[in-house]
């Protein structure tokens, strides 16, 4: 008896009807999707190495803050004793033991464990016609506080703290009383610290709720979005997606494009290589692409920056007297009233420069116009000469503070004529003095410009030190490590919303007692 198979599982022919058009839509939609997705110019990444640093501030920050924490009076009877705790004040946190990490959705993770809260508060006491006051100083041990700080993309396009999460608790409380009545306070110790420790428990969440939401964002606005460089460009480093976290590092992804400020919604196509980060020896990593040093050049280009006019005395002498020589033959033609002119040289860039990166090192390409004149006063100009230049120039990129700072070195240069290779070939004597105008007139002015570099995108306070600048291709990484010029406080304090109350509840928080 044979057998036979009666289903078609192995059957090639593929799915037809409704369901199959279904599911080619949405494969078409996806790599639609993938192919218009847009690549960041810029990443930066801050690894574990930087957290002990943004700790020790932060827990800074975080004394400071649980200092301002208000607790309701505390009155109450026993017996024909009544007893008034008013006034009470965090006056330090000391801690055994804290943690900061990251952690994959919650991005930072801050734990404390076993820290203890000074604390000083007034005391009152009354039986019958006889009363007590004065102050006294207590601590409450085996502080635990577990806070989770979650970062995401604003509709603006800023990093924002979304978030808060919190867990409180106080093992016990102790006060040192003393004075008459000191038996007495032992006796009613056991309520007033029970209740001092519930008000205590219930404060804590609802401060760095407050802390995190409100005071961290006035700090995280001070970061660059959309700003202005100069009076000709500006720069977009809105972030393009949620940071994400892993273990061992935050990763965030900026778009770190220029524009003109004239066109403020042109953007130039990001077609470069995504630049890539895989390091975590120091404390953070900024990555540009070739995107990003294109956007800027042809922001430039499109304001109409770079061009370059000489006229009269402003033509370096010896270069006046050597293009006269060279052109003498055309002048000599020309009427009296118009060889002793003054003469005109400009420079126009004809094309957008383009940046390469490699391994080897960072090359800038430019492709320009050389037009040479004769200006006789209340005449047309006469030109003697129109021709191309190609120029190569080496960059180099260093981080200083918060700025990004190119210095330009002019390494290839030549002319040539679009007329004929005759007339290239007689403009060879022109390449050394034109080269030389180029590196003693044109390229202190363009660095100048370069080395007052733009910002990189990093809250106010925050500098970046120690750098080292790695070439790849198509991508340079910049290693640094970081430094606090000032402290969160005072950035806090100087960007502190207007009217800024610590009322807000958090949506989610536990204080457990």
């Amino acid at each position: 008896m044979g057998l036979h198979r009666s289903d078609n599982s192995c059957d090639p022919t593929p799915p037809t009807g409704p369901l199959a058009m279904a599911l080619y839509g949405a494969l078409f939609l996806a790599l639609l999707v993938g192919a218009h997705a847009e690549l960041p110019g810029c990443k930066i990444r801050v690894t574990s190495k930087a957290l002990e640093l943004v700790k020790q501030e932060g827990l800074r920050f975080l004394e400071q803050e649980l200092e301002t924490i208000t607790i309701p009076d505390l009155r109450g009877k026993e017996g024909h004793f009544y007893y008034n705790i008013s006034e009470v004040k965090v006056t330090e946190l000391q801690l055994t033991s804290s943690e900061l990490d990251f952690q994959p959705q919650q991005e930072l993770m801050l734990q404390i464990t076993n820290a203890s809260l000074g604390l000083q508060f007034r005391r009152q006491l009354l039986y019958w016609f006889f009363c007590d006051g004065g102050y006294i100083n207590a601590s409450a041990e085996g502080v635990s506080i577990r806070t989770g700080l979650e970062l995401s993309r604003d509709p603006a396009g800023r990093m924002k703290v979304s978030n808060v999460s919190c867990q409180a608790s106080i093992s016990r409380m102790h006060a040192a009383f003393g004075g008459t009545f000191k038996k007495v306070y032992e006796f009613l110790s056991t309520f007033i610290t029970s209740g001092m420790r519930f008000l205590l428990n219930q404060q804590i969440c609802p401060v760095l709720y407050h802390a995190g939401t409100v005071l961290l964002n006035s700090l995280l606005d001070t970061m660059p979005v959309r700003s202005s460089v100069d009076d000709l460009v500006g720069i977009d480093y809105s972030l393009m997606k949620d940071p994400v976290a892993s273990t061992s590092n935050l990763d965030m992804d900026f778009r770190g494009a220029f524009f003109p400020l004239t066109e403020k919604n042109w953007s130039l196509p990001n077609l470069a290589v995504e630049p890539q980060l895989q390091e975590e020896e120091r404390m953070v990593y900024v990555a540009f692409s070739e995107f990003f040093f294109d956007s800027a050049m042809e922001s430039y280009f499109r304001a109409g920056a770079l061009q370059l006019l000489l006229v009269g005395d402003k033509v370096p002498h010896d270069l006046d007297m050597l293009l006269r020589a060279s052109y003498f033959g055309s002048i000599v033609l020309l009427s009296p009233a118009v060889i002793d002119s003054p003469l005109k040289l400009e420079l126009r860039v004809l094309a957008p420069p383009r940046c390469t990166i490699k391994p080897a090192g960072t090359t800038i390409s430019v492709t320009a116009s050389v037009t040479i004149a004769l200006v006789p006063p209340d005449q047309p100009e006469v030109q003697l000469s129109s021709m191309t230049m190609d120029a190569r120039l080496s960059a180099k990129m260093a981080l200083r503070g918060k700025a990004l700072r190119t210095q330009l070195d002019l390494r290839r240069f030549r002319i040539y004529s679009n007329q004929s290779a005759l007339e290239s070939l007689a403009l060879i004597p022109l390449q050394a003095p034109l080269k030389t105008l180029l590196q003693i007139g044109v390229m202190p002015m363009l660095n100048e410009r370069t080395w007052r570099g733009v910002q990189i995108p990093l809250p106010e306070g925050i500098n970046f030190v120690r750098e080292v600048v790695k070439n790849h291709a198509g991508f340079l990484t910049i290693g640094a490590d970081l430094h606090f010029a000032k402290g969160l406080r005072e950035v806090i304090e100087k960007n502190r919303p207007a009217d800024v109350k610590a009322s807000t509840v958090p949506p989610s928080s536990t204080a457990a007692i």
